[in-house]
Formats: structure tokens, C-alpha cells, sequence
């Protein structure tokens, strides 16, 4: 396994390499003219070197190993730390004009979450988002964010503010980018939709692992994200190059909903393909797609005429009755009780108590 590469602890301040030179030449008694005459090198550049004026140049801190024994890569790397350090003290005098701009984001629940450190203050902050996005500025995220074509269902209700909801959506990526996970089949993901269906009847700790696995062997990679304040968002799909990404979290928190909305992203893999960027579900379909990927969704779960059936040969709903259908379906009660409400054949707050409630642990 590659070694991950790790951020390293590095200072704003240091001090010129100059500095460093003129205390040598001092424990060694050794004047600047000397060492000028030692490398060949004409007094003004030793001079302007140790006031800091001028840098330590590669050829420079060969010529000053062979002068004063000392490793020209110790000298290199005494540069390459100060012009590090004066980077980012001007990376933060930049920073400093776009706090404004942090503020856009839910950083506490960032924190919360785990997405980002909390910083020893706001400048520390703004550069764990953007190392977090993967940008080196706010422009540079605006630009990006741009070219993300985001298409989803608006909520009549609810307007997703767009940077939690972007906050959220890298997190899922990042996660997914971790998962082994070959390239996209859909003829692989329609063939194992058997086996996911019935994971439903399953708890989270069971189905989740089980989920997961399936559906990476069909170039899926299945990620779960607790949702930020204000995404408005139950699930997502998405492309990280040959895999698809079906990004979800437990708005709703009944079982019924989780995985109406997994099968309603499957649908859009498998109908809709690489037509957008990504598709997003919130509260309200609108749109021929939108409605495709319900209906896919529907008859995944229970096939219409199934449940239309069921609901003939029953004019009584009783939970017991529910229970016997969802048995001989071989899918969770909470689905059927979901599906009753969605086609309207019993009222929303029946049978409330078959629902599976779902929570992060």
C-alpha cells in the first residue's frame, strides 16, 4: 500500500538563511571577506546573502560546502523553509481579505463532523476548507463550483444552501475516492438489484457492509454522509471517473425512505446514465427524469400491480396484513407501509409504528 502523505507541521516564520550563515562564520572566526575569497564569490553577494537581501542558490550552497563543511542540502533546505514561510505569511495577508467568505460555510458542523480541523483561529479555518475542497483559494472555488453542473429536484418548501450542500457532497467524494471499487457496469448493478432488495429486511449494521460490497463490484461505490444543516438533500448521484457514486444520509430516518431514494439514484444510473453531472434529491420531483427514477424506484421495491392487488384482497389494512405481504415480498414492512402512503391508499400517519427508524451511530 502506498504510504499516505501526511501534512506537516510548518511554521509562518523563519528566519533567513543568512542568519544561519553569519553565525558560522562567527563560531568559526571567519570574516565575509574570506569566505568571498574561499568560493570564489564577490564580497557584496556574501554580504547581501547574510542580510538577508539575497537567497542561497543551489550553486551557491555547493560552493559553501566545500568553504565550510557544511552540506549544501542543509543549505538548500534552510532556503527552501524560508521561502516556504514567506509564502504563506503572504498566502495569509491574502487570506485575511477573505474571511468574509468562510463564513458562507457551516464550519462547527464541519468540525463536528470531522471534516476539517478547528484551527487555532479563522485564517487556520479558511485554509482547512479550501485543503478540504481541494482548492487553493475562494476563487479558485468558485471557478470549480462552478464547472459542477449540479442539476436536482428544487424543494417548493426548501431552498439547499449551496454551501453545505457542497460541503457535503466533497465529503462523499472523498469517501468514495477510498473505497476499492472497479469501473461501472450496468449490466453488473441490474443483475445484483435481486440481492440488494433484500437486504431491506436487514438493520443498518448488517445491511450497510453488505450494501456496500454488492454494489462496488458493479463500479458502484455506495457512501454514507450525515447530513449538514440546510442541504435539504436525501441522496445523490454522481461520476469519479469509471465509477458511479450513490451518496446518501438519513434525512427522513425511516428505513422506507433510505432506500426509496438508493433504488431512485439507481434509477437514474441505469436510465440516465452520464446525462448530468449529478442528480440530487430533495423534496419536491419535478422533471421527466425525476419522475423515471420514482417509478423505477416504485416498481423495484413493489411491483404496482402487486400492491394493487394487496390492497384489493384486502379492504381492511390491518399491520398484521402488512406484515404477511411483506414476508411473501421478501422486503421490510416499513416499504410496503411507504409505498401505501405514496400511492395514497392509507393515510400518512397509519402504521407509522412498522417504519424502521434509522440513526447514526
Amino acid at each position: 500500500m502506498a504510504k499516505q502523505i501526511v501534512n506537516e507541521y510548518a511554521p509562518d516564520e523563519v528566519s533567513h538563511p543568512g542568519e544561519t550563515l553569519l553565525d558560522v562564520l562567527e563560531e568559526r572566526g571567519m570574516s565575509q571577506a574570506e569566505l568571498a575569497d574561499r568560493t570564489g564569490r564577490p564580497k557584496k553577494i556574501i554580504n547581501e546573502i547574510i542580510k538577508g537581501k539575497l537567497g542561497i542558490s543551489p550553486e551557491t550552497a555547493i560552493q559553501l560546502e566545500r568553504s565550510l563543511g557544511v552540506p549544501a542540502s542543509f543549505w538548500n533546505k534552510r532556503q527552501q523553509e524560508y521561502d516556504e514561510s514567506v509564502a504563506r505569511r503572504t498566502e495569509r495577508d491574502k487570506l485575511q481579505q477573505h474571511l468574509t467568505w468562510l463564513s458562507n460555510f457551516p464550519v462547527s458542523a464541519m468540525v463536528k463532523a470531522g471534516y476539517v480541523t478547528p484551527g487555532s483561529d479563522r485564517i487556520e479555518r479558511l485554509r482547512g476548507v479550501l485543503n478540504f475542497f481541494g482548492v487553493a483559494s475562494p476563487e479558485a472555488f468558485d471557478r470549480y463550483q462552478g464547472m459542477v453542473q449540479v442539476q436536482y429536484r428544487q424543494s417548493a418548501r426548501f431552498d439547499a444552501d449551496r454551501f453545505a450542500l457542497a460541503a457535503w457532497l466533497r465529503r462523499g467524494e472523498l469517501l468514495a475516492q477510498r473505497m476499492e471499487c472497479g469501473p461501472f457496469s450496468r449490466q453488473a448493478l441490474r443483475g445484483r438489484l435481486g440481492g440488494v432488495r433484500r437486504l431491506t429486511v436487514l438493520s443498518p449494521e448488517d445491511f450497510v457492509p453488505r450494501l456496500q460490497r454488492i454494489c462496488s463490484e458493479a463500479g458502484v461505490a455506495v457512501v454514507f454522509v450525515p447530513e449538514l444543516p440546510k442541504i435539504r438533500a436525501y441522496g445523490a448521484t454522481y461520476w469519479l471517473g469509471n465509477r458511479a457514486v450513490i451518496q446518501l444520509c438519513l434525512r427522513g430516518k425511516k428505513d422506507d425512505v433510505l432506500w426509496f431514494t438508493f433504488f431512485h439514484e439507481v434509477g437514474h444510473l441505469l436510465l440516465h446514465g452520464r446525462k448530468r453531472a449529478i442528480f440530487l434529491e430533495v423534496e419536491e420531483k419535478t422533471g421527466t427524469e425525476e419522475e423515471e427514477a420514482d417509478h423505477f424506484a416504485s416498481e423495484i421495491l413493489i411491483r404496482k400491480k402487486d400492491l394493487d392487488a394487496f390492497v384489493r384482497a384486502t379492504p381492511r389494512l390491518s399491520a398484521a396484513a402488512i406484515t404477511r405481504f411483506a414476508e411473501a415480498q421478501g422486503i421490510a414492512p416499513g416499504i410496503v407501509v411507504g409505498q401505501l402512503h405514496y400511492f395514497g391508499y392509507a393515510p400518512f400517519d397509519h402504521f407509522q409504528r412498522l417504519r424502521q427508524t434509522l440513526a447514526w451511530r
